[in-house]
């Protein structure tokens, strides 16, 4: 029994003996090679970096541009926002506006309070828009104002009360609605209201009485004719015709009408004069 109880102790310690030095070579293996450490489930992934370096100067010509509007003077800078709010009819802020235009309004106080005091713009503290003369939605109001105005409408004050409106009073006078006039003064179109409860009837013995008006032959008549009654010919054909023998270019002579003989065709109203017409 003795001898058995030696050889199960020796047994038990070689084992220990190779469990040391198990331990002992995995220590020393950890020590010489480089620890790898997983990274967390849920850590961010490292970005990755571009093929190609970044080049700083691709943004050099977007700065040379912003520096020129805000070096421009003021008025150049307001026609940009002045631009800005009638193409799109919106209020912007000054944010939005230096966004959009790259025109600083709240870092330049010339441009600041002169568009604040701008006839065409609206400032309520805190947005800038387009203010047009006439605050028109569409062609219904445009039409009521025309009516208002018997005595004729400028279309200058109404061609910015809002994008479409030029095509709207086209519309207004195929359908009747309206008259576009020019008026020979002030070389501007004016639009009158066309009222059907005020149609004239004018007599056949006026209607004669015009169309039997003869009219001067010569275009110099026809001026002194219309400038004797306060009205400006649109020609001058006395100063067109001295320019023109400066230059040497000779007038275009008016082409003679033929005169047409009698036929037997022709319709005699004076048969009781047959005398006349002995030849035929």
């Amino acid at each position: 029994m003795d001898l058995k109880d030696s050889l199960s102790k020796f047994k038990q310690q070689q084992e220990r003996c190779q469990s040391s030095l198990a331990s002992i070579a995995a220590s020393h293996a950890s020590t010489t090679k480089p620890k790898h450490r997983a990274p967390p489930i849920n850590a961010p992934s490292a970005p990755a970096r571009p093929a190609h370096p970044v080049k700083f100067s691709n943004d050099t010509e977007r700065l040379q541009h912003i520096h020129s509007i805000r070096k421009s003077p003021a008025g150049a800078q307001i026609k940009l926002v002045i631009e800005l709010l009638y193409k799109t009819r919106q209020a912007f802020t000054a944010e939005q506006i230096n966004d959009a235009t790259y025109v600083d309004i709240s870092g330049n106080k010339a441009v600041f309070d002169s568009l604040r005091n701008n006839l065409k713009v609206h400032y309520d503290g805190s947005r800038f828009s387009y203010k047009s003369k006439h605050d028109l939605k569409g062609k219904d109001q445009l039409l009521d104002l025309v009516r208002g105005h018997r005595e004729g409408l400028a279309i200058v004050e109404v061609k910015d009360a809002y994008p479409t409106v030029l095509e709207d009073l086209q519309a207004l006078k195929a359908a009747g609605e309206v008259w576009l006039l020019s008026n020979m003064d002030s070389q501007e179109d004016v639009v009158y209201p066309n009222d059907p409860k005020a149609k004239i009837k004018i007599d056949d013995d006026l209607k004669e009485l015009f169309r039997g008006i003869e009219l001067p032959h010569d275009m110099i008549d026809i001026e002194k004719e219309l400038q004797k009654n306060g009205m400006k010919p649109m020609t001058d054909t006395t100063k067109r015709r001295a320019a023109g023998q400066i230059h040497g270019v000779k007038p275009k002579a008016k082409p003679k009408k033929k005169q047409r003989g009698m036929t037997k065709r022709t319709k005699l109203t004076n048969a009781h004069l047959p005398e006349l017409f002995q030849h035929l």
